[in-house]
């Protein structure tokens, strides 16, 4: 009963859902532009591994010093834009950014692709879904 109700409602307020439809169509678009191009952790290693690439931590320091993926380079996202010297030896190279969840590396991205990092990339999901995956870490 609840489903004829569903397409009651979609048969008769068809502009209504349209415009959620593009909305949402919208918004997501939005978010994927802003956030740049996405790699899963596998293929994170597999760039840096094969093309002398690095890993770039943007999580705060007790974060970092908690765990950290091996030879992860530790920059904050807020000292990013004054530290980016740090990573010109990279900046031909592919730079996977890892943040806690996946969020905030988007914002990091594009801001090293618009300083020339054509390559750089963030990491879906994050320190959670590397953890998750039981790949090695780095504990202090």
């Amino acid at each position: 009963m609840q489903f004829d109700l569903l397409i009651q409602f979609i048969t008769q307020e068809w502009l209504l859902v349209l415009a959620l439809a593009a909305t949402l169509t919208m918004l997501f678009l939005h978010e994927k532009r802003k956030a740049g191009p996405a790699v899963s952790c596998q293929q994170a290693i597999n760039m840096v591994n094969s093309e002398e690439g690095v890993f770039l931590d943007i999580r705060d320091g007790a974060e970092f010093k908690k765990s950290h993926i091996v030879d992860a380079v530790h920059v904050p996202l807020t000292k990013l834009a004054g530290r980016v010297g740090e990573l010109e030896k990279y900046q031909e190279k592919p730079v996977i950014v890892v943040c806690k969840l996946g969020q905030s590396a988007g914002s990091a991205t594009k801001t090293l692709r618009g300083l020339g990092f054509t390559r750089a990339h963030k990491m879906s999901g994050g320190m959670m879904e590397w953890q998750a995956q039981k790949l090695p870490v780095v504990s202090e």
